[in-house]
């Protein structure tokens, strides 16, 4: 049975971020994918928008792990040469009783150490952005967009020169806890092969299929796992340049921040995503859904013509709150937790996930090698 310093469950975002960052401290790093490339789920399914970090609870993690995470992105991108910009964005009240929340969301930004955000009003809003209808804007302009695919295959790029691995079509089927080690039975999806390999150090970030992943390790306390919904967010998109050049969101509702305007690198525009529960990966989108769209849009964009929606693409976000509930923070689950050593669960990554990638591997590190460890390596690397 082979054995390896470390497994990071899942290529998206998050794992390879992570992978990247145990591979910088010396540790023999397999990175295990049940699909056939890198990124395919909720990585690759979103706006692909670099979050200023205005709308999480004070002290929860996905408030500064997004903040911190949402710097970090940034000096890497730039560094890096990964196609991403600094577009900025306005959180818009589209009539009079809205506008409190503006002061709500200004507030709660601010003490998440957000302190960017000002009001403008309608002329200021529109000197901007002439074919927006509002009645008052917040401007973010620490909020910007990033390349998804070139990011991970960056992450990618990184982890592998410092000695990763990467095993696509391996998905890990079941596992059982023994002393001082993780043993994961997994399968080859392309040939129907088996193998087993252990690890003293397994990072569970399957994304939508961590919850399975943890429950299918024998001897983990079933205690420990929360409940996963699924939210789909369908988007549609408009034909040619989008019309307007920061993006645009009205006030957030609930399951999600409303349906707003982006837009890829390329200035495509997209609108979404919407709030659709969900108990399958399906990820077609219904056309029929782009009609609720229209009402939604058109009350900051009111030129948006009739039959102009196009469905473009769907995602689906691993909620551990569900319809009604109060959003859910993200679960970053080790041995103080369950009491398993090497295993740390990453649980509900979902936005801001993507801003808060390099943040969530600097934090997963430090739970995996240990401060003195750290120094040390950094000290010959």
């Amino acid at each position: 049975m082979e054995q390896v310093d470390c497994i990071v469950a899942g290529a998206g975002v998050i794992g390879l971020a992570i992978a990247r960052g145990l591979a910088a401290q010396g540790l023999d790093t397999l990175i295990l994918e049940a699909a056939d490339a890198i990124g395919t789920e909720t990585s690759s399914r979103n706006s692909e928008v670099i979050h200023a970090g205005i709308h999480y609870p004070q002290g929860s993690l996905k408030g500064r792990l997004c903040v911190a995470g949402r710097d970090m992105l940034y000096r890497y991108a730039m560094e890096r040469s990964i196609p991403h910009r600094r577009c900025g964005k306005l959180i818009v009240a589209t009539d009079e009783a809205q506008e409190p929340v503006l002061a709500t969301i200004r507030a709660g930004a601010a003490a998440c150490d957000v302190a960017d955000l000002r009001f403008l009003s309608v002329a200021e809003a529109q000197a901007l952005e002439p074919a927006l209808h509002c009645t008052k804007a917040l401007l973010s302009p620490s909020t910007g967009i990033i390349d998804s695919h070139a990011l991970m295959l960056t992450l990618l790029g990184d982890a592998e020169e410092n000695g990763a691995m990467l095993s696509l079509n391996t998905r890990i089927v079941s596992g059982r806890i023994e002393p001082g080690q993780i043993v994961l039975q997994t399968t080859d999806t392309a040939t129907g092969n088996g193998f087993e390999i252990a690890t003293s150090r397994l990072v569970n970030a399957a994304g939508l299929g961590a919850v399975a992943l943890a429950g299918a390790l024998e001897g983990f306390d079933r205690r420990f796992l929360p409940t996963l919904r699924y939210a789909k967010g369908n988007y549609f998109s408009v034909a040619g340049r989008s019309p307007f050049s920061h993006l645009v969101y009205p006030v957030p509702e609930p399951g999600g921040l409303g349906v707003h305007l982006t837009f890829d690198l390329a200035g495509t525009a997209r609108f979404g995503p919407d709030v659709e529960w969900t108990e399958v990966l399906d990820y077609r989108v219904d056309p029929a859904r782009g009609e609720r769209f229209y009402a939604a849009i058109r009350k900051y964009w009111p030129e948006l013509a009739d039959g102009s929606l196009q469905p473009a693409y769907s995602g689906i976000r691993p909620k551990l709150s569900g319809p009604g509930e109060a959003n859910s923070d993200f679960v970053i689950q080790d041995a103080s937790i369950h009491g398993i050593a090497g295993l740390v669960n990453l649980f509900g990554i979902e936005s801001p996930g993507l801003t808060s990638s390099l943040a969530i591997a600097e934090h997963v590190t430090r739970i995996i090698v240990p401060a003195r460890e750290l120094t040390e390596v950094a000290a010959v690397s």
